[in-house]
This record gives structure tokens, sequence and C-alpha cells, in this order.
């Protein structure tokens, strides 16, 4: 594809690689904040079991949701490249929309069209977020001195 990123992974490869840091992310902030919430939910002297039983029992669950979202938006935007031909925010935006859509399908058509414009108008922030920072932080080349006529 013209203008793809070579810094990334192909596009099968990326889907395990983002899944994989996605369940990661989630198991980690999920254990941190059911450690917490354990604690805090626990008698006095049973504090530390509570919060490590806490975060033993939640931390996973909320790891593979977050790896169940992170796999299903790099599928799908593996399958907007290939069939756009094209890489750009709209691939994102589109997976973020479909992939809300579906994972809240069980809850039907009204919770599925709900949470697909959130996915899309979250990606479309985040995509938007991105492309303000780099065109920030992109180095503009200084103007170019013109010399001065010549005096006769």
């Amino acid at each position: 594809m013209r203008g793809s990123d070579t810094s990334r992974d192909p596009c099968p490869w990326v889907i395990l690689n983002d899944a994989g840091g996605a369940f990661c992310m989630g198991a980690i902030g999920g254990g941190l904040w059911n450690f917490i919430k354990g604690s805090r939910n626990s008698p006095q002297g049973e504090r530390m079991r509570g919060a490590i039983a806490s975060m033993r029992a939640r931390g996973p669950v909320l790891g593979g949701n977050f790896g169940i979202w992170g796999g299903m938006f790099s599928t799908f935007d593996c399958a907007m490249k290939g069939l756009r031909q094209k890489e750009d925010p709209w691939n994102a935006i589109a997976s973020g929309a479909i992939t809300g859509g579906l994972l809240a399908s069980r809850g039907g058509w009204k919770a599925a069209s709900v949470s697909a414009a959130f996915g899309g108008i979250l990606l479309a922030l985040i995509e938007g977020v991105g492309i303000g920072i780099s065109r920030l932080t992109s180095a503009t080349p200084p103007p170019v001195a013109q010399p001065p006529p010549p005096s006769n």
C-alpha cells in the first residue's frame, strides 16, 4: 500500500500485538484499580487480603475486556485498510464505530447504534487530537533569506 507505516508490523501480526498490549494495559490498570477498591471495601484488619483477592479476581477480567476491544479494533482497522487501499484517520474512526456497535449488539439495535456512535466519535476525537499534536510538533522549515539586490 502506498504511504503505509513501515514502523508497525504487517496487518495480520498487528492484531495479535494490539490485542496483547490492550490486555496488558487493562490487566495492570484493572489490577491497580481493583486493589484500591478491594482495600477500601474490606474490613479494618483484612484490607491487604481483601485488596489482593479483589485484584486477582477482577484484574484479569478487565484485561480480557480490553484485549477483546483491542483485537476487534485492529481487525477492523486492517480490514478497512485492505478494503479502502488507504491509510487515513477514517479507517480508525470506522473501526471504532464498528467495534463499539458489535460489542454492544447483544443489547439490541438501540444499544448497538448508540455504542457505535460513541465509538466513532471517541476515535474521531483521538484522531483529531493526534493530528493536531503532530501539526504543532512538526518542525516547519525556517524561511529562506533572500540575498540583497545587487547595487551598482
